[in-house]
């Protein structure tokens, strides 16, 4: 039997197929919990009420209970404007609209009492209103006149169907008379009494209908809550799960494959940071349960290597091993790598990718199934109904944001009972950020650099200064080094007035002619093999410079460029600039990251320069992006599975996390499969919750 808020929205007055289809499209609401979950993002105070006499102020907002006269329109064609005189008993004041003035002056009545709110324009001399909020006075919903005015979200196609903020709201009022008595507490007695938080009905309503502010500051801390609340308990749940019900393989021995690589092969001395890491994993694939961890290390940290141990590891108690890249170069990178790692040892590494030829691929299926390779580098070819192992115990997956859940659970299920899986990741996650979203993970974190890798000097300067720049770059090139020009966009925005790619690419072009210079090019639109060849080129010293968009921001790894240059840089979020300065400074050469501006920058885009300039550690890097930005717009989170809070956010709101995660530790603790009578309906609202979702983010 489905429930009242699972009932589509056409079923609410004012709401036909159209402006449905509109919700859908715009705003992603299609029944009543899709709209009773459209939290407001503001609030207006109308608790105090004003007279026309009392405006003064055009910064403060007013609002008066009046009436109109002399309604007239004014001009003609696109001049067209609709004036009025609004009044009260203690003066009047000009209103004016310039846009909707037929619908305007169809709506507007004789000697119709009004409610207007705005913010008054002083000009010429005197003060007037311009569009401003009319409303009828409404005596027939005493329950939803409030004095604090919710403020929601819209879209301009939305507004075209006059379905603004205020019209929103009115679709609220409906829904709450429709909803009235049919919404279910969702957390148990004992918990409402020991947090102390109104039940989930009294929030829902006070976050969209607050009668005071301290009502609406106890319905979001709920709300908030209960957000943080559930998904810690998923977590939680995934977590014990995996720890009572899922064995993994037992890793017991390090043996002569792992012992001869340390002490003959070993590139450099591995850091404290790869030792604990290293240390904390033996631990976990020799423990009898599954390990699934999660391994965090800036640019450059020597996370490939740690993995490569791993699977030595595994190699050395007689289990196969996979590591899944997401693009081609990466993992043919990889595969070149570990080939120089496993010089001398009795090991076959293989290397699968979309180019793979038939002939080839046919012959690596039959030695996978022998278990003659050892170790399989690859893209998602990998995850191929046809690719079977013959024993796979220990699965690594690099860049892991750029692979969907579903890509990776298919490589988990290649085995009946599931390897230790590895998922590694270049992107700097603060560290309230990582526990948030890879909370049935464990996480460990290579927090230092190797001796002798180079600190990359990162430079601001402002267009004006271009040729300068250009001066800097043939230097470089004619000492035999190589350039990364980064824009980001491939067509021109008239909006966004960005140098864009193909202009961008044209010019350098022309500022770097051949036979003196060769430059490349490479951005997403490309067909994949023109882009690996281009990218290849570079990577083989063919070009000198090349030209790109962010798709080289991971998997480029060619220690012979020197300069990264990216154009508009205060278009870029810190995650990404950081990223992108990471493709350099990977040789012996002094390696300078470019930062192009604008010569006139926003405030928020100096304090991501400056932040860029002062420091070079991802982790603090991570930390200011969260701090400007908000945690849903870091770049590469989406796509990491960050949970869609509607109205917490993890950053600002740390300290209800912190809670929620405590108490979910403590119901857990209590009661871990919440067969308690009183946990019963937390247990079936998480169903609920997640039942689309299948069991993929035990994988991560």
């Amino acid at each position: 039997m489905s429930h009242i808020l699972d009932t589509p929205v056409t079923f609410l007055k004012g709401v036909g197929e159209q402006r449905a289809e509109l919700l859908s499209n715009e705003l992603c609401i299609n029944t009543f919990n899709d709209l009773l979950h459209h939290y407001p993002f503001r609030y207006i105070d109308k608790s105090k009420r004003h007279k026309i006499a009392d405006v003064s102020n055009d910064n403060e907002y007013y609002y008066i209970k009046g009436k109109i006269k002399n309604l007239q329109t004014v001009g003609q064609h696109r001049a067209k404007r609709l004036t009025a005189v609004f009044y009260d008993n203690t003066g009047e004041i000009e209103l004016l609209w310039f846009r909707g003035v037929k619908w305007i002056k169809g709506f507007i009545k004789a000697n119709q009492v009004y409610l207007l709110f705005g913010k008054p324009r002083y000009f010429m001399r005197q003060y007037s209103f311009i569009h401003p909020e009319l409303e009828i006075p409404d005596t027939s919903n005493d329950a939803f006149q409030i004095s604090l005015e919710p403020v929601y979200h819209t879209t301009e196609k939305l507004k075209q169907k006059f379905l603004d903020s205020r019209a929103i709201r009115k679709l609220c009022v409906e829904l709450f008379k429709k909803i009235d008595g049919h919404i279910q507490e969702n957390l148990s007695q004992n918990l409402l009494q020991l947090t102390k938080l109104p039940s989930r009905a009294v929030a829902l309503k006070n976050v969209h209908f607050p009668q005071i502010h301290d009502d609406y500051i106890k319905a979001r801390q709920r709300l908030i809550f209960e957000e943080f609340f559930f998904f810690s308990l998923k977590m939680q749940l995934d977590k014990s799960l995996r720890n009572s019900h899922i064995k993994g393989h037992i890793f017991e021995n390090v043996g002569q494959f792992f012992n001869t690589f340390y002490s003959d092969n070993l590139p450099f001395e591995l850091t404290n940071a790869q030792k604990r890491v290293i240390k904390e994993m033996r631990k976990d694939m020799g423990s009898g349960k599954q390990m699934n961890r999660l391994l965090q290390g800036d640019v450059g940290s020597g996370k490939t290597l740690v993995a490569f141990m791993l699977m030595l590891i595994a190699v050395d108690n007689g289990y196969q091993s996979a590591l899944m890249a997401p693009t081609e170069i990466l993992a043919q990178q990889h595969f070149e790598s570990f080939q120089k790692f496993t010089k001398g040892l009795d090991l076959e590494v293989a290397l699968l990718t979309g180019s793979t030829k038939a002939k080839e691929r046919k012959i690596l299926h039959e030695k996978l199934k022998t278990g003659s390779i050892h170790m399989l580098i690859g893209t998602h070819a990998l995850i191929e109904k046809n690719v079977q192992f013959d024993k796979l115990g220990f699965v690594v997956i690099d860049e892991q944001h750029r692979f969907g859940v579903a890509q990776r659970a298919k490589l988990w299920k290649k085995n009946m009972k599931p390897p230790h899986i590895l998922v590694m990741t270049a992107t700097p996650i603060p560290r309230t950020l990582a526990m948030t979203i890879y909370g049935d993970l464990d996480v460990s974190v290579i927090d230092e650099l190797p001796p002798g890798r180079r600190v990359v000097k990162t430079h601001h300067v402002y267009q004006s200064s271009r040729l300068r720049v250009f001066g800097f770059i043939r230097k470089a090139i004619k000492s035999g080094r190589q350039a990364y020009i980064v824009y980001p966009l491939i067509e021109e925005s008239e909006a966004l007035d960005l140098n864009y790619l193909m202009d961008g690419y044209e010019s350098i072009v022309r500022a770097f002619p051949l036979p003196d210079y060769a430059v490349s090019i490479v951005h997403g639109k490309m067909k994949p093999a023109e882009k690996e060849y281009e990218m290849k080129r570079f990577a083989k010293g063919e070009t000198d410079i090349l030209v790109a968009t962010t798709v080289i921001e991971v998997g480029v790894d060619v220690p012979n460029a020197s300069i990264m240059v990216i154009e508009n840089a205060e278009r870029f979020g810190l995650a990404q600039l950081h990223q992108l300065r990471g493709r350099v400074g990977r040789g012996a050469a002094a390696s300078h990251c470019i930062l192009m501006t604008a010569d006139k920058l926003s405030q928020e885009g100096v304090k991501r320069i400056q932040a860029m300039t002062s420091t070079t550690d991802g982790f603090r890097i991570a930390e200011l992006d969260m701090t400007l930005r908000g945690a849903g717009d870091l770049q590469g989170l989406k796509q990491s599975g960050i949970p869609d809070f509607k109205i917490g956010d993890i950053f600002k709101d740390e300290k209800i996390l912190s809670y929620a995660k405590k108490i979910a530790h403590y119901v857990i603790d209590k009661d871990p499969d919440l067969k308690d009578p009183q946990n019963v309906k937390m247990l079936n609202f998480l169903k609920q919750k997640y039942a689309r979702k299948g069991t993929w983010e035990r994988i991560s």
